[in-house]
């Protein structure tokens, strides 16, 4: 859900509180056009800033649709001074999230050259207070969301092991949570993965290991039905098809939306 709030809180950091550039009499008619190819995101999130301003939404795409340049992703009409307060926000929102649709597409497009079931997944590094944009954009360029926040799993990460081991770690929140809350465990050595499994964990997490160290601990998680594998630090765009022909079953990567750089944009009045 995008509430008013938001919407407001990005409308008074961009207009302030004396906007005399945008005071244009009239209404007029304003289109959101690619400049590039991409995916397109984020536009119910620009829609709903037009809305938030009694500026008309005529026509938009949905998320998730591929573009090439040119091509109009939104197109709206009203008040000349609404619509232009409201065009910088909805560019950016919408370039941003498109950029991330872009580079997940494109993710999840690698990794089906090697296997067709791996999930490509986000991860909690993303911009604060964007957190709810950034994921659903993932999720229209074809990936999977992950946790949303803390409360959706818990995950065991290399600072609780440091601090209670790895076996005492998995059950001192087995012993908190519900039998609904899955258990995803980071382990950084191919020995730990059998443990992990062996302690309870529903997903074991390969962190920062080599394509060749993560399909071997894989393999060492053959007999343990049920439990995933995950591969996850530092993997690149190019790196992905390596990493889906180890038979993991998803491949998290925090550069789909820390790194994806913003798909070019333009906001037109006036055809």
């Amino acid at each position: 859900m995008i509430t008013d709030a938001q919407i407001e809180r990005w409308l008074r950091e961009d207009v302030g509180h004396h906007d005399v550039t945008n005071q244009v009499p009239g209404e007029t008619t304003g289109r959101l056009v690619a400049k590039e190819s991409g995916v397109a995101a984020g536009l119910e999130a620009a829609a709903a800033v037009f809305d938030y301003l009694d500026v008309a939404v005529t026509d938009r795409l949905e998320d998730g649709t591929e573009v090439e340049s040119g091509d109009e992703l939104l197109q709206v009409e009203g008040a000349a001074r609404e619509v232009l307060r409201g065009e910088r926000v909805a560019v950016n929102l919408a370039g941003h999230a498109s950029g991330i649709a872009t580079r997940t597409r494109e993710a999840v497009e690698r990794a089906r050259t090697e296997a067709e079931a791996v999930a490509i997944a986000a991860t909690r590094k993303t911009t604060p207070g964007l957190r709810g944009l950034e994921k659903r954009a993932v999720v229209a360029g074809g990936g999977d969301t992950h946790r949303l926040d803390l409360s959706h799993m818990v995950m065991v990460k290399d600072n609780h092991i440091a601090e209670m081991g790895l076996e005492e770690a998995v059950a001192h929140f087995q012993a908190r949570t519900s039998f609904a809350t899955k258990i995803d465990v980071e382990v950084e050595t191919v020995d730990d993965a059998p443990r992990a499994a062996d302690a309870g964990a529903d997903i074991v997490l390969l962190d920062n290991m080599t394509p060749a160290e993560t399909r071997t601990a894989v393999e060492t998680l053959a007999d343990h039905e049920g439990v995933l594998a995950e591969a996850s630090g530092g993997i690149t765009l190019a790196d992905v098809p390596d990493y889906a022909a180890t038979g993991v079953d998803v491949i998290s990567m925090g550069s789909l939306t820390h790194s994806a750089s913003s798909l070019d944009l333009s906001f037109r009045t006036r055809g």
